[in-house]
């Protein structure tokens, strides 16, 4: 083939790809082009293809106007895919643009639960007046559980309807109270001994006021001279810290096997303030917990002699003094991961 008829293909290929480019209408038809006019298969590859028939005097100028057609190519194919890129950029601007006048998304509030508040709270105002921390195992031997307490083999509480034992091992049990831990502290300690206890505990028992997990906080004091009305004084200081009124306190005479004598705790209704109302079934009182002197089978438990010391215990359910605290009807609120339900305490969290 001669250099002639090589740089007429030349030229007209030049032509029609000038043609062609001119048209395309998006970046895929100008990728199409490039493979048809660039590409390995294409005329002008074909074309380059013949420059080595050519003589040593005919290579140069086909050389050169090769090279000027690619490049003239190569420019118009980069051209326009530049201008599409442009206008594919200026239409998502103005289509997808960000409406900076709107309203900025709303955190929501962020929250510790509501029984977590209560153990804080509680914790700190027995800190104040001396009562340091304790806790101990969620899985519990009967020893410390029930044994210890004077509680025995034959009561309701022990039974399999009432308290989770670990299978295969009738000696442990999910603790149905956080009793075990004063126990394990007047074990390990020498009085005098101001302690409180909280942490969770477990019980078979479900509805609008009770959950198979819940949580308690318990206190005790051991000296070799401690009283009842110290007891209710501890009491009736924790009911005005926490509530933040003057609130009467009143122990209503009760049973328990850890405990002789022994009381119910009973709060002037902080809604009605003893006149009555829905809360307190009208009667002016709302139970909060029970109490007692240390029974001495309990210190012949933990080997204190109980002609030397004596000692008195309270305990009473977080949640129910979270409901108290806050106007919570349904025990159930607490369990139930609701964001709009804990988002409510955020005030209490600061």
């Amino acid at each position: 083939m001669s250099l002639t008829t090589l740089v007429e293909k030349l030229e007209k290929l030049s032509a029609q790809a000038v043609a062609a480019i001119e048209l395309a209408k998006s970046t895929k038809e100008i990728e199409d082009l490039r493979v048809q006019f660039m590409g390995k298969k294409s005329e002008l590859t074909e074309i380059f293809s013949q420059f080595g028939k050519l003589s040593a005097e005919e290579r140069p100028k086909a050389g050169q106007v090769g090279n000027e057609v690619r490049q003239k190519i190569t420019q118009l194919l980069s051209g326009k895919q530049e201008s599409f890129a442009t206008a594919e950029l200026n239409s998502k601007l103005k289509f997808e643009q960000v409406d900076v006048t709107l309203p900025g998304r709303m955190r929501p509030n962020a929250s510790l639960h509501p029984v977590t508040l209560v153990r804080l709270e509680l914790s700190k105002i027995f800190g104040d007046i001396g009562f340091t921390v304790e806790v101990g195992p969620e899985i519990e031997h009967e020893f410390y559980n029930f044994d210890a307490l004077n509680i025995p083999a034959n009561h309701p509480s022990r039974a399999l309807q009432d308290t989770f034992y670990v299978k295969d091992r009738k000696d442990l049990v999910l603790r149905t109270h956080t009793s075990p831990v004063q126990i394990r502290t007047m074990l390990s300690q020498k009085p005098p001994i101001r302690t409180i206890s909280p942490g969770r505990v477990y019980r078979a028992d479900y509805d609008a006021t009770h959950s198979p997990m819940f949580h308690q906080i318990e206190g005790l004091l051991v000296d070799k001279k401690v009283s009842m009305s110290e007891l209710k004084g501890v009491l009736s200081y924790m009911v005005k810290e926490f509530f933040g009124a003057e609130l009467k306190v009143r122990l209503r005479p009760s049973f328990f096997p850890f405990t002789e004598p022994s009381a119910e705790v009973d709060m002037e209704c902080r809604f009605c303030k003893g006149a009555g109302c829905k809360t307190c079934k009208g009667t002016g009182w709302v139970e909060i917990g029970g109490c007692g002197m240390i029974d001495p089978e309990v210190m012949k438990s933990v080997q204190l002699d109980p002609d030397e010391y004596r000692g008195f215990a309270f305990g009473m359910g977080l949640e129910r003094m979270a409901m108290l605290k806050f106007g919570i009807s349904d025990l159930r609120a607490f369990f139930e991961s609701d964001q709009k339900f804990i988002e409510q305490f955020s005030r209490w969290s600061r």
